[in-house]
């Protein structure tokens, strides 16, 4: 039978340590771990040990100097289909570094050498409130400090990172909710439930949950979490609106889906119009919390529609390519109020460029994730516009087009669209030599541009 195995994320010192000891200790389960640090010494797995009766160490399996979602994705599934073989255990526990994405690990054990002998119940993101409430959350955010930039791992802003961890999981423990007021900690959850719908919230203190909430689970499905996150479902639910097809395609390395990154690219066009009703669920999603403090104890189901905490969503939409000047100009001063954005853009200068842009905290990523259908040889062309007979295809420029989700609170949401639509190529300047224009946007399959909002000249780094 396999072994049920649970992944705890969270970023750097949101908690994660600290629950996982918890569980150890309330759990009548015989657990064993992996963790995960980047540095050279696992900080993570010295504390379990001497915070648990683990007092050989032998349970805890340490892989340290990497990170189990890229480099050291061989030695993880190596070394837990060896710990299965060589110990008896009920339960693998996956502590995750965190700068680590959890999508990658979880398909280790899905799709993987390990997922004959384990079974993937749950994917839990420890969030700290007081941290998460001050970067995403508030509606002003003067005198907060500046989000982080990217740490050890060099690639990614951190706070990107972050809601990826947030996005991809089915399990959100927001934690150290002792530091923030009832007001904070009810606003951090329903913007967590707008950024994540399908996903069960839990709020805490000190890390103190319920084993069998965290780790008698059996819920978690890899392909529903993988399109769940709440920008996904605004492009979906725009898409909808507008009657099209999916026009995703699924068979071309060379397009833009990246697949596993977990972005969206989906390709069903739109006319130059924009509908700016929200495009959110209004329904609500029930998690447990207490009203009056921050322990999870009470019983209490509610419902949070996002406009009740000034909670705005919205999908953008427009068959025009941006100038790349504007653009980066736009990207180094977007409104405080903007918690998310992300989807594909249309950059003038790069025809064959299909760039995924991902806004979070301070700072923009712009990567190239592959290409439009429409850069391809007319025979290519014909054949994917045969499997799609739905893919909305302009005569002119085929399926290119900038599809951006937008999450904001206390977001002037009109203004920015306003601003997003100053960016676009005028009549004229469509008609110009669009390799004139100046641009530092990526051009690479896999390269990465990122611009901050604290820099007013433009993009900023190119990685």
């Amino acid at each position: 039978m396999p072994i049920p195995v649970t992944i705890l994320c969270g970023e750097l010192g949101a908690g994660k340590t600290t629950l996982l000891s918890e569980l150890l200790e309330s759990s009548d389960r015989e657990i064993a771990l992996v963790v995960n640090d980047v540095g050279s010494v696992n900080v993570d797995a010295d504390l379990v040990e001497a915070r648990t009766d683990l007092s050989t160490g032998e349970e805890v399996l340490a892989l340290e100097n990497g990170c189990i979602c890229c480099s050291l994705s061989g030695d993880l599934s190596r070394s837990v289909i060896r710990l299965q073989r060589e110990r008896s255990f009920d339960h693998l526990v996956v502590e995750a570094s965190g700068v680590g994405e959890p999508e990658p690990i979880a398909r280790q054990f899905v799709r993987g050498p390990a997922a004959g002998v384990y079974d993937l119940e749950s994917v839990v993101t420890v969030v700290d409130a007081r941290r998460f409430h001050d970067r995403f959350a508030a509606r002003e955010r003067d005198g907060v400090p500046a989000i982080e930039g990217p740490d050890e791992s060099g690639t990614r802003p951190l706070a990107d990172l972050v809601l990826e961890q947030v996005e991809f999981c089915n399990l959100l423990v927001l934690n150290k909710c002792d530091l923030v007021t009832g007001a904070e900690r009810e606003r951090a959850v329903a913007l967590l439930e707008t950024l994540q719908p399908r996903a069960e919230v839990v709020t805490t203190e000190f890390g103190v949950v319920d084993p069998d909430g965290v780790l008698g689970t059996d819920r978690f499905d890899l392909e529903t979490a993988a399109e769940s996150a709440g920008w996904k479902r605004v492009l979906e639910d725009e898409t909808a609106g507008h009657d099209h097809g999916d026009g995703d395609d699924h068979g071309d390395p060379d397009r833009t889906h990246a697949e596993d990154r977990g972005h969206e690219h989906a390709h069903d066009g739109h006319e130059h119009t924009h509908d700016h009703e929200h495009s959110c669920d209004d329904r609500g999603h029930e998690h447990t919390h207490d009203h009056d403090d921050g322990d999870d104890h009470g019983d209490h189901d509610h419902a949070h529609p996002p406009e009740e905490y000034g909670i705005d969503v919205d999908a953008y939409r427009r068959r025009r390519p941006f100038h790349p000047g504007r653009f980066a100009t736009l990207l180094a001063d977007l409104p405080d109020g903007l918690v998310r954005a992300k989807g594909l853009c249309w950059i003038a200068g790069r025809e064959r460029q299909a760039i995924t842009m991902s806004f979070a905290g301070s700072e923009t990523s712009l990567e190239v994730t592959g290409r439009w259908i429409a850069s391809l040889s007319e025979q290519r062309q014909e054949r994917y516009r045969s499997g799609q007979p739905d893919l909305e295809w302009d005569e002119e420029w085929g399926d290119r087009e900038t599809r951006l989700a937008l999450i904001g609170r206390g977001l002037e949401m009109d203004a920015l669209i306003e601003r997003l639509d100053d960016c676009l190529l005028t009549d004229a300047e469509m008609d110009a030599d669009w390799a004139a224009f100046e641009t530092d946007a990526p051009t690479a399959m896999g390269e990465t541009v990122t611009v901050s909002t604290d820099e007013r000249d433009g993009l900023s780094e190119n990685r």
